[in-house]
């Protein structure tokens, strides 16, 4: 047992910096996820926090963007931002492979970080069946991604690498 402890100790977690309580929302206000499991994680030193977004070069606040059906990404007012949106990924992934994140808990809806919905990319407030780009990345270099409504399968998954 203090060996499948040990094991969980060394391990990280990477979170969306916005769940934190970071300032770094498209809209610039704060978007903290209050829970007892990300507090505790938090004070044992597992969680590393990003926002792919920022990391990409974007500012905050900046106009809302969505993944629109070609792939690309553009905001609300047809800048076309994909290229920001590819850099970030590509910084989060290397923040998670330099830390061997095995884990990561990103926000559900965004066009970086959605795990199973995104929006539809015309800016009606609907949602689609869809991932982020960042989501899409760590998945594929094998990174489980879940989103912060899925915290208990995020513990049920920590608690099972040890076995």
């Amino acid at each position: 047992m203090s060996e499948v402890k040990e094991q969980i100790q060394q391990y990280k977690i990477l979170i969306s910096a916005c769940l934190l309580g970071e300032r770094v929302r498209y809209d610039g206000k704060i978007n903290k996820l209050n829970h007892k499991l990300i507090d505790s994680w938090l004070a044992q030193g597992w969680l590393l926090s990003s926002c792919p977004e920022v990391c990409g070069g974007l500012a905050t606040p900046r106009p809302a963007a969505e993944i629109q059906q070609d792939g690309l990404i553009k905001t609300q007012y047809g800048e076309d931002v994909t290229d920001a949106f590819k850099k970030g990924a590509e910084h989060t992934l290397a923040l998670a492979l330099k830390f061997n994140i095995k884990v990561a808990i990103l926000t559900e809806k965004s066009p970086s970080c959605g795990s199973s919905q995104i929006y539809n990319g015309r800016f009606e407030r609907s949602l689609i069946d869809g991932q982020g780009l960042t989501t899409q990345l760590l998945r594929a270099h094998g990174i489980q991604v879940f989103n912060q409504f899925e915290l208990d399968k995020v513990q049920a998954f920590i608690a099972n690498m040890g076995k």
